[in-house]
């Protein structure tokens, strides 16, 4: 069976790190989510992948090439215009079987469950009971059979939410031949398959039981938690110095070396190239990419920093999201508890976490002995002063001194 992978969006919610790449190649657990969501495929027995790629393709393109490298076949179609998801899934057409799997490229899937929607006899949609449904589509069923969708409704009639993981059969391109615009100006998946179920053909509910969402970007700390945790392994490929320890499952990609004095309680995994210690303390759930920088004095918990990311010097990175080639001055930390243990919003959200540090987009600079507030979010490319202390908002490329 062949798998169509919706690739194409953007993530506005997910700024600033979604300036140079789309959502779905931000990394959880050192992988792009869509990596995570390939692996799953592959492993129920997918091996013909189609990326529907669009904003940033590039990025998508460069990464995954033919697929050799994962044991698939890869292509790619383009959606040169944000139209919506039907409008994406239009793309497949002459490429798709009778039968195909059909999933949004920003979730992650385990692969039992995308093997049981496989053996379907029907259309089927993966279906996820949630406590809280804001901002997500739930559908309202009647026995198996889904009887209605709804796409992010005010007053939810259910709490079972779709996960964006579909089976579909070709009667899904004449539905899409027939829809209209959304009231958000998009060809919406949704309609198309509410026009099926209002034509008879049957749609099949089925209950997933592993599903990780990505809407914000303190959801990517959640799925790097919980992947990181399932993990439970170590692969040391890189150099360990004798006066380093590592306990628990911490993984170390070549050409990296952690030099002694470093203390690392995993689960943590750091990629290659990458320059750790001497006498830093990584705590665990801390995912660091390709080619880092994590210096003397540093303590890391519970956070993402992408390639390139370093702290060389005194730094405190807790609980935070850190980009591509930023830099950290000497002495410069982040909060990431309130003083009075409440909720912490960022960008104007309650984010129901009571610990977040900063969401720092890509190559942001960071002088000597500045302080990064909790909840903050500083855009790509920006400048943050010697001694400043930041909170709120920044847009890219803001200076602030």
């Amino acid at each position: 069976m062949k798998a169509v992978i919706l690739a194409a969006g953007e993530g506005r919610r997910m700024y600033p790190l979604t300036d140079i790449r789309p959502k779905v190649m931000l990394p959880v657990a050192n992988k792009p989510i869509v990596e995570h969501l390939l692996i799953s495929l592959r492993e129920a027995g997918v091996r013909e992948i189609l990326f529907v790629v669009g904003y940033h393709s590039e990025k998508i393109r460069e990464y995954f090439g033919d697929g050799s490298r994962w044991s698939v076949t890869v292509q790619y179609a383009t959606q040169k215009k944000q139209l919506g998801t039907a409008d994406a899934v239009r793309q497949v057409s002459s490429w798709a079987g009778d039968r195909f799997i059909l999933v949004n490229g920003d979730v992650v899937l385990g692969t039992d469950d995308i093997k049981a929607l496989m053996k379907c006899d029907n259309a089927a949609i993966g279906l996820s009971p949630q406590k809280d449904v804001s901002g997500l589509g739930v559908v309202e069923m009647q026995e198996a059979s889904v009887v209605r969708i709804h796409e992010k409704v005010q007053n939810p009639p259910s709490n079972m939410v779709n996960t964006g993981l579909y089976l579909l059969t070709r009667d899904i391109f004449d539905a899409i031949d027939d829809t209209r615009l959304s009231c958000r100006g998009q060809y919406e998946l949704t309609d198309s398959l509410q026009l099926l179920i209002d034509r008879g053909v049957p749609l099949t509910g089925h209950a997933v039981s592993n599903w990780l969402n990505f809407t914000y970007p303190w959801d990517l700390l959640n799925a790097n938690q919980s992947l990181m945790t399932a993990a439970q392994s170590s692969d040391i490929e890189g150099e360990v110095e004798q006066g380093a320890v590592t306990k628990g499952p911490v993984s170390v990609g070549k050409g990296s070396v952690v030099r002694s004095g470093s203390y690392i309680t995993g689960p943590v995994a750091i990629g290659e190239g990458c320059d750790i210690g001497p006498n830093c303390y990584i705590r665990p759930c801390t995912a660091i990419g390709n080619g880092c920088h994590i210096g003397a004095f540093v303590e890391v918990k519970n956070s993402i920093l992408m390639a390139g990311a370093r702290a060389p010097h005194h730094n405190y990175v807790g609980d935070s999201v850190v980009g591509e080639q930023c830099n950290l001055g000497a002495g410069s930390k982040t909060a990431n508890l309130r003083l009075d243990r409440g909720h912490i919003h960022s960008t104007g959200i309650d984010t129901g976490r009571n610990k977040l540090g900063a969401i720092i987009g890509d190559g942001v600079q960071v002088g000597i002995n500045a302080s990064i507030n909790v909840g903050c979010s500083i855009g790509s490319y920006s400048v943050i002063g010697p001694g400043t202390v930041v909170s709120g908002t920044l847009l890219p490329r803001s200076i602030v001194m």
